[in-house]
């Protein structure tokens, strides 16, 4: 099975996200967007396993306090150059302030033992994966504004994702409180 470590977001933020995916229209650009059902921000993707005991057992050490972030810039990151109106790149929205949300990251990692991955931390809200009107997609993402809600993260959760023909379905297999 295929698992990840990830921070669940209050329907308030998800509300958000979504308003923000719904500013850009298809006629702009062709986007892979995350069902809203599906937002999350993720601590470590950790890939095909087994069994997930051995996972639960180490997660279950991790021992925080709660504490608040808030949705921060709406942003575009691309991985290289596009060549044709052809993109590589991701859009989200950045949590603030990183101190917090970066030590529990860095302690999934250490309980982990899979040494420390490079995190920045944000929420995916899309996929792009063609530019039909470079110009004014670029304007219209340069304009975007996340209203910056305020939450607080009190636990974590060890989710799966199963693919299905209507795309990624994610689910719960453990939660860890503060």
């Amino acid at each position: 099975m295929k698992v990840f470590v990830s921070v669940g977001l209050p329907t308030e933020v998800k509300d958000e996200l979504y308003k923000v995916q719904k500013l850009i229209s298809p006629s702009l650009a062709k986007i892979k967007w995350v069902p809203k059902k599906n937002l999350h921000l993720t601590l470590k993707f950790i890939g095909e396993v087994e069994n997930i005991n051995e996972i639960h057992e180490k997660l279950s050490e991790i021992k925080f306090k709660p504490f608040n972030i808030k949705l921060g810039k709406f942003e575009m990151r691309s991985k290289g150059k596009y060549t044709n109106k052809n993109y590589s790149a991701l859009l989200w929205s950045n949590v603030e302030p990183h101190d917090k949300i970066i030590e529990l990251q860095q302690e999934v990692d250490s309980e982990l033992f899979s040494g420390y991955q490079k995190f920045f931390p944000h929420i995916t809200l899309g996929r792009i994966k063609m530019v039909k009107k470079e110009k004014e997609f670029l304007e219209l993402i340069k304009g975007i504004e996340i209203k910056p809600i305020e939450f607080e993260v009190n636990s974590f959760q060890l989710m799966q994702s199963k693919l299905s023909k209507d795309g990624s379905k994610y689910f719960v297999l453990k939660e860890y409180k503060a």
